[in-house]
């Protein structure tokens, strides 16, 4: 119970305290958060399992007939078995830095093969012209108060309406065009 709270908590801290206050956390385009949820939660999971690995259920999960060496540093500072934990507390550490290795390689590989076909970032003049204009429609719209939909955005590719055109408000039924 404990490592799931300090464990939720640590997201919520970072995305909404540090985010704004560290420049380079305020650099990271995140939209989803994944950044908070699964690298610092999830180190931050590693390392409390290093902290707190209870003998008996590393037995029970590792199955191993060593088992006494695979102790959270908590118990065995406890137990006087401090090489022990903190040989552990190494393993976590190494699993953490070996990840963050690996997720940083494999995304810059499929970076660079993406990258072979399509642009990954649009120009300058692209981005200032905002989401209406690059996508057809604002990011983030959290009320239905614009035309979204009254005027549906041409796909230019095709010639066709990518949205149904609104026969009516009021039953919210769609006139779907066949090509």
């Amino acid at each position: 119970m404990l490592m799931g709270a300090i464990s939720g908590s640590l997201p919520w801290f970072t995305l909404t305290v540090l985010q704004n206050k560290l420049r380079i956390l305020s650099h990271v385009d995140d939209t989803f958060a994944i950044l908070h949820t699964h690298a610092f939660a999830g180190s931050l999971g590693g390392i409390l399992i290093g902290l707190f690995a209870v003998p008996k259920l590393s037995r029970l999960f590792c199955m191993v007939p060593d088992w006494e060496k695979y102790i959270g540093l908590a118990y065995a500072l406890r137990t006087g078995q401090t090489s022990a934990g903190l040989r552990q507390m190494g393993i976590q550490l190494i699993g953490i830095l070996f990840i963050v290795c690996l997720n940083i390689v494999a995304t810059s590989l499929i970076c660079l093969v993406i990258k072979l076909f399509v642009p990954l970032r649009l120009s300058e003049d692209e981005l200032e012209i905002g989401d209406d204009e690059v996508h057809g429609e604002v990011a983030y719209a959290l009320s239905n108060e614009g035309d979204r939909f009254e005027n549906p955005k041409v796909n230019s590719m095709y010639d066709v309406d990518e949205y149904p055109s609104v026969m009516s408000k009021s039953t919210a039924s769609y006139e779907l065009h066949m090509v």
